[in-house]
């Protein structure tokens, strides 16, 4: 079978999915912008296409982030009709389809079967439109409008797409009715065997200093430091925590970017902007416990996770972190937010303790009542590893669900696009 894979930052989501298709023998392309020259990635040939356009001055703010998708669709089109030219025709077409590259890819090949990674659909309902007040717009009208209109390519690939697969169940249940009987909840996968409790972890810290278990380690990550994971709730928890807790050290991992939301106002990062606000109440002593890592390779950061004493995971109603479930299989003792993403992975007082996303009071309060309990840390970490052993492990549960949904997927009658 001939798969085609699409991503703008391919493997992505494919990590594990396409070098395993190549090893039941299938012949995996794949297309992305992120390579300039033909390469070959485990066993998958890797193709470039060039995004092609740029975004129109002063056009309306709603229909920028559509633009950006059209451009990649088209860009991505065209390298698909080059592909055709060259007798290339795929069976199946597996695709995230968040960039719009995909959108085109049925006018190329309309009997191919199109698989959508399906990460996302925006709603307006307020638990997400305002599920954090300070940092939702003046106009809830405004927001709704801007995430209606978001949703442009998330309808317009509903028109085109076969199958789709979805990482958790909340993620699932964000998309409309017409999706539902199309969609397949199964997870990405975590290594367990890689991912693992390891007693003699050491983190090397930028001045010096070297982390162990038999430090009071308290960790915290983000892809990027930003609100939608909570930064802002954990830095306004930390000048109370330093002085509750003189001898732990707080390691912090995540650039400086936005990944999700509004843009920090004036010029600044979400990241110093929060600094800035709490440094005043923090002594110099206590800051020095204060480390930020920044992006860090995966060694780097499997080896934070197994010196942690405890793991503070925040998030809003949004995408579930692989962080946490990683966390987890690391046998980190978790505290987290109270909100549904977490529900689905996180039962309180078996796998982790939650908290209200805004108590930061409760916060401080649960993480050093955490700390000085290794009982119940011993016994939250043993239990989460062996949820997600059970439930997520990459060899053992999702990759055979993700081959499973592939094969299925070829064996449909592909939808044509409509008019």
């Amino acid at each position: 079978m001939k798969i085609l894979c699409i991503h703008q930052n391919f493997p992505g989501q494919y990590k594990h999915v396409a070098p395993e298709l190549v090893r039941l023998g299938h012949e995996v392309t794949a297309l992305t912008p992120k390579v300039k020259e033909p390469t070959h990635w485990n066993g998958v040939r890797v193709l470039p296409y060039e995004i092609r356009g740029s975004s129109t001055r002063d056009i309306h703010p709603y229909l920028t982030d559509f633009e950006t998708k059209i451009l990649r669709g088209s860009s991505c089109c065209n390298a698909a009709l080059a592909l055709r030219k060259n007798g290339y025709e795929p069976d199946v077409i597996l695709a995230h389809h968040g960039w719009g590259e995909s959108l085109f890819l049925k006018d190329v090949w309309p009997r191919a079967r199109l698989g959508l990674y399906c990460e996302l659909y925006h709603r307006t309902t307020p638990d997400f439109v305002t599920f954090d007040p300070e940092f939702s717009s003046k106009t809830t009208i405004g927001d709704a409008q801007r995430l209606r209109m978001k949703n442009l390519n998330n309808r317009l690939h509903e028109e085109v797409m076969d199958a789709g697969i979805s990482p958790t169940r909340f993620q699932a249940s964000t998309f409309p009715g017409n999706w539902q009987d199309r969609l397949t909840i199964a997870h990405d996968g975590i290594d367990t065997e890689l991912v693992r409790p390891n007693p003699e972890a050491r983190l090397e810290l930028g001045n010096g200093r070297v982390l162990t278990r038999d430090d009071e380690v308290i960790t915290f990550i983000n892809r990027n430091l930003e609100p939608y994971r909570g930064y802002h709730v954990f830095m306004r928890a930390l000048p109370e925590i330093l002085r509750r807790r003189p001898d732990a050290q707080i390691t912090l991992i995540g650039g400086d970017d936005v990944s999700y939301g509004a843009k920090p106002p004036d010029g600044k990062s979400w990241k110093q902007i929060f600094i800035d606000e709490v440094r005043g109440e923090i002594p110099d002593a206590d800051w020095a416990r204060v480390h930020f890592l920044g992006r860090v390779p995966y060694e780097r950061f499997l080896s934070m996770m197994q010196v942690s004493r405890v793991h503070v995971y925040l998030t809003y109603p949004f995408v579930l972190s692989w962080s946490l479930l990683e966390a987890m299989s690391a046998g980190c003792a978790i505290l987290a937010s109270d909100t549904a993403p977490v529900r689905e992975a996180l039962t309180e007082d078996e796998t982790g303790w939650m908290v209200d996303f805004f108590d930061r009071a409760a916060l401080v309060d649960r993480l050093c009542t955490l700390l000085d309990a290794p009982e119940t840390r011993a016994r939250l970490g043993s239990a989460a590893r062996a949820h997600v052993r059970a439930n997520y492990d990459l060899r053992s549960h999702c990759l055979p669900r993700h081959i499973d949904w592939v094969n299925r997927l070829a064996a449909l009658e592909p939808r044509q696009p409509r008019d």
